[in-house]
């Protein structure tokens, strides 16, 4: 689960991206960072959430693997269907261009069919408990 807090910061008005990763049922690793620049769109704050939560997956998979797992598609959960379809549609816009290419590495995720995308409704995304405490 992958979600962020547009400009919850009061005094730099900077996003926290949150994430809660899963083995089955459990929660194995959860993770809560303000990000380093100031997003202008609820959009772009998703998207860098769900690009560091894919990356600490990708990394979470290689080390289970090496200890005998094996992994089909990794779901990864967010809810705003913007920030999934902007992952899904590579064409580039003119109101997505200031948005950094480090976070587009997910793309090729999902295209390769390492990564699965799923919209969630704020009800059931569990990684909101990190900035709505």
């Amino acid at each position: 689960y992958a979600d962020a807090d547009h400009a919850g910061c009061q005094d730099t008005r900077r996003s926290t991206s949150e994430s809660a990763q899963f083995l089955g049922d459990k929660l194995v690793s959860w993770s809560s960072k303000k990000q380093k620049g100031t997003a202008i769109s609820t959009t772009e704050v998703e998207y860098i959430a769900m690009s560091g939560c894919c990356a600490h997956m990708l990394w979470m998979r290689s080390q289970l693997t090496d200890y005998g797992f094996d992994f089909n598609k990794i779901p990864l959960y967010c809810d705003n269907r913007s920030a999934i379809a902007l992952y899904c549609n590579n064409v580039q816009h003119s109101r997505s261009k200031h948005i950094d290419i480090r976070h587009h590495f997910i793309q090729e995720q999902v295209e390769r069919g390492v990564v699965e995308l799923y919209f969630v409704t704020t009800d059931y995304q569990l990684a909101d408990i990190f900035t709505k405490a």
